[in-house]
């Protein structure tokens, strides 16, 4: 049966080298129990955690499944037990507030977390990752005496959270919601509607499950304007806050889907259900983005987990494999045959997948710096400076989400491809790797609703550019210190040319949008791909640097190690930098080959 073995080694360099990650938690309020020795004991018991409870979880939970009992969910064997062990070990309050019965830590070490227990079983950590939405919907909109009901047992990991936006008529348009909220005498309301695709909506994991909500009023506006956010718990809370009198919100049926199967995604009836108001009346969309923000950075972890994942069978299982000889001669010419790793069509793959995970891991990381001072501001009461940080990590979350998903599919089918006719069968888990994949792309809006808030919203609406202008001149300047150094400089020099075309992207899209409306869609999946791809090359040239300095000054890894990371930052320059290229080719290309051909042309059928 496959492992996952935890990545200890990459991390701890991005932790330590890259990023400087001690330096950073020694700014931060959050960051005093932060230490180096916390933090790498934090890593190494996560790892062992995700190895040995969830990681042999991960192919039994794809054949058991989900099942649906009396309006009761029951998760597959192991589940409960695994869950019981990760609330004891307190790792849902990592970063949590301590007020709220948290461990107060930064946020970036709840990613941290959430990398390696969701490559290890992605199902099972989709149950307490939907709590970690709720709990900061509510800390950042909720009242102090919801905080007060909801966020210890949250916290605690004794109950769940979930939230409900998609419906039958509606998914990424969410003016369409008719969920209806009707006021009560005690200030409560009553909720009339049907949710589907919930994941986590109903188990049997938590003694209570807390849904966040999307409703309307019954004098709402139209449209999105018009929409409030509601907290729906399964059971009511008693004063005292235990669980009490059973809520009307009910699992109508659980999804029959492609992957993620031992995750109950539910359909959600609410009849008549009591649900409270969190933020403003109508105002319900934009508290909700603080939830599916946090869903999204999540979700691209979904992106790197998977080429990890698979990248690590993939190559254990090209060392073992043989078949034929290389083209350079006899690599083991006592064998039959040589190992597939001695192939270079099979090397391609496997670096393919180590270039992806190991720097979508870095692009993820930097983000999460981000995050830290964006959390740490909104705690202080510093609206001014968490916008700030809320501006830059929001130009980079619809990047993250759809480049990383994106390049994770990718990854996963490269490694069936490299296990071949085995890839195929269930046994190996790597075609389990490309079904649980798939939704990445999918859920909290796919990948070219991810394109169309990076360009139409982010870049042309909110910023007329500047945000391209500014993630630009940082890289340049980064750049430019590296033009010096021999082994460095053709990546420098190439990374200074992409960011020059960049913004001149950014401008012959915004140019030709006042003409056509249409480019703005059409450019938008091109423009995302060009700009993930360019960010990652970042993150490789920073990776690559620290790795040259390590091997001219010495460092704590093996030479072996950082050798590898330039060898591995080349390869992505020379071999899948260039698509960036034709990503930009293709934005620029006009509207009407896309719309000449008339709707009811594009089938010629009996």
């Amino acid at each position: 049966m496959p492992v996952y073995k935890a990545p200890l080694r990459d991390m701890k360099f991005l932790i330590n080298d890259v990023f400087d990650y001690p330096g950073h938690y020694q700014t931060l309020a959050s960051g005093e129990n932060a230490t180096p020795d916390i933090v790498d004991a934090i890593l190494t018991e996560c790892g062992r955690f995700s190895e040995e409870v969830l990681s042999p979880l991960y192919q039994s939970g794809d054949e058991e499944g989900c099942r649906l009992e009396n309006g009761d969910v029951i998760t597959p064997k192991g589940y409960k037990d695994a869950y019981n062990q990760y609330v004891m070990g307190g790792w849902q309050g990592l970063s949590a507030p301590e007020e709220y019965g948290g461990q107060g830590l930064p946020a970036s070490m709840g990613l941290f977390k959430q990398e390696m227990m969701g490559t290890a079983n992605w199902s099972f950590s989709m149950y307490p990752g939907l709590s970690i939405g709720a709990m900061n919907t509510i800390f950042l909109h909720g009242t102090e005496d919801q905080k007060q009901t909801y966020l210890v047992p949250l916290t605690e990991g004794r109950w769940g959270g979930t939230m409900c936006l998609t419906e039958p008529q509606c998914g990424t348009d969410l003016g369409q919601v008719k969920t209806k909220a009707e006021p009560q005498a005690d200030g409560s309301y009553r909720l009339t509607g049907t949710k589907i695709f919930i994941s986590s909506g109903e188990h049997d994991l938590t003694e209570n499950i807390v849904h966040v909500v999307l409703a309307r009023l019954p004098d709402a506006p139209k449209g999105t304007r018009g929409i409030s956010l509601f907290i729906v718990p399964k059971f009511l809370p008693t004063d005292d806050g235990a669980v009490g009198e059973r809520n009307a919100v009910n699992c109508g049926a659980l999804e029959k889907k492609m992957g993620i199967k031992a995750s109950a995604t539910c359909v959600m009836n609410f009849d008549g259900a009591t649900g409270y108001l969190i933020g403003p009346e109508n105002e319900g969309l934009e508290c909700m983005f603080t939830f599916m923000n946090t869903a999204r950075i999540g979700t691209a972890i979904q992106g790197v987990g998977p080429a990890e994942l698979s990248y690590q069978w993939a190559l254990a299982y090209a060392k073992e494999r043989r078949s034929m000889r290389a083209l350079s001669g006899k690599k083991d010419p006592e064998q039959v045959a040589d190992s597939l790793i001695h192939h270079a069509d099979v090397r391609r793959m496997l670096l393919t997948q180590k270039a992806f995970a190991e720097g979508g891991r870095a692009m993820l990381y930097y983000a999460a710096k981000l995050a830290d001072h964006m959390v740490e501001a909104y705690a202080e009461g510093d609206e001014k400076k968490a916008e700030k940080y809320d501006d830059k990590l929001g130009f980079l979350t619809p990047v993250l989400k759809g480049f990383l998903t994106e390049l994770g599919n990718e990854a996963a089918n490269l490694g069936v491809q490299v296990f071949g006719g085995h890839g195929y069968i269930r046994e190996h888990g790597m075609e389990q790797i490309v079904r649980d994949t798939r939704i990445a792309t999918l859920y909290e809006g796919t990948t070219g609703i991810q394109a169309l808030d990076l360009l139409g919203r982010k870049v042309l609406l909110m910023t007329q550019g500047g945000a391209v202008r500014e993630f630009t001149l940082k890289i340049a300047n980064f750049a430019r210190k590296h033009l010096t150094s021999k082994p460095l400089r053709p990546m420098a020099v190439e990374l200074l040319k992409l960011t020059a075309q960049w913004n001149v992207l950014t401008v012959r899209v915004m140019l030709a949008a006042r003409k056509d409306r249409d480019v703005v869609s059409a450019a938008a999946h091109d423009f995302l791909m060009y700009s993930g791809y360019v960010s990652m090359a970042y993150m490789w040239l920073r990776q690559a640097a620290v790795a040259q300095d390590k091997l001219v000054h010495g460092g704590d890894e093996s030479e072996a190690f950082y050798q590898t990371k330039l060898a591995t930052a080349e390869f992505y320059y020379e071999r899948l930098l260039p698509r960036a290229q034709a990503h930009a080719t293709s934005m620029l290309s006009p509207t009407r080959h896309l719309m000449q051909v008339e709707p009811d042309n594009m089938a010629f059928t009996g």
